[in-house]
């Protein structure tokens, strides 16, 4: 893919564990409000590509590029400040706080105030946090969630948790959103209606998706360009029309060719 517009590059982006390379040779550019897919088998490093992207993991070669910086030695938090921001394979909700706190958590990174001034109930802390109240409900109001703004977390149905985890990460404002099997677990008609949310959160919300999944179907249902990776190395990236086609893919990933 063309690589001016990249709003995230990676280059022989790579990262080893005592003596095992979890990661060789990671090189993807991510266009600007694009929506593509990283797939492979359980265990090809697709989550390690995530944790580096995001910071979990420092990389010990290579180098990522976000919005024009290097970022391969920036923290987490920083990174979630520019605007990176994902999702988990297993849903990571405040699950005992209520449905409307779990995102008003993730406003006050946006907070135009000190600590101290909410602790001492400041004017300008009682102005944002009014602020982020209204924001909160309206971004639950789009996920049709507002209704249960009150409901503990954990107590909602599981695609319902999964739409509230895609807006909690939206209220970090971010310009590049990675899902991590945003499908898993879920029935047909909740994929369904998982789909039809990615495409709108990335038309309304003007941000770049990157997602891991193994249901193919959402795969060639969304995505733009895939990569795949195949034990920590990428071994075919394009279409999803031509990726599901090359025998590399077949033998590595989606079965044989006979079955």
């Amino acid at each position: 893919m063309a690589t001016s517009s990249a709003i995230l590059q990676t280059e022989a982006l790579g990262i080893r564990f005592g003596g095992l390379q979890a990661l060789k040779d990671f090189t993807i550019a991510l266009p600007e409000r694009s929506l593509c897919a990283l797939i492979g088998p359980n265990g090809a490093g697709k989550t390690t590509a995530f944790n580096l992207i995001t910071g979990v993991y420092h990389p010990t070669e290579g180098r990522i590029t976000f919005a024009g910086e290097d970022i391969a030695k920036v923290p987490q938090y920083r990174r979630t400040a520019k605007g990176i921001c994902r999702t988990f394979q297993n849903i990571r909700l405040f699950r005992e706080l209520t449905v409307l706190d779990n995102v008003r958590i993730a406003f006050t990174l946006s907070m135009g105030y000190p600590a101290w001034e909410a602790v001492f109930r400041l004017p300008r802390a009682r102005i944002e946090e009014r602020r982020i109240a209204k924001e909160s409900h309206e971004l639950l109001r789009l996920f049709d969630l507002d209704d249960q703004s009150d409901l503990i977390a954990s107590s909602l149905p599981y695609g319902e948790q999964r739409r509230l985890e895609i807006a909690r990460a939206l209220a970090t404002k971010p310009r590049l959103l990675l899902l991590d099997e945003p499908a898993a677990g879920m029935n047909p008609q909740e994929t369904a209606d998982l789909l039809a949310l990615i495409r709108r959160v990335r038309d309304e919300f003007n941000c770049t998706i990157l997602l891991i999944e193994h249901d193919m179907k959402v795969v060639a249902g969304l995505s733009e360009h895939v990569w795949v990776l195949d034990h920590g190395e990428l071994i075919c990236d394009g279409p999803y029309s031509e990726v599901c086609r090359n025998p590399r893919v077949i033998s590595a990933y989606l079965g044989s060719e006979e079955e």
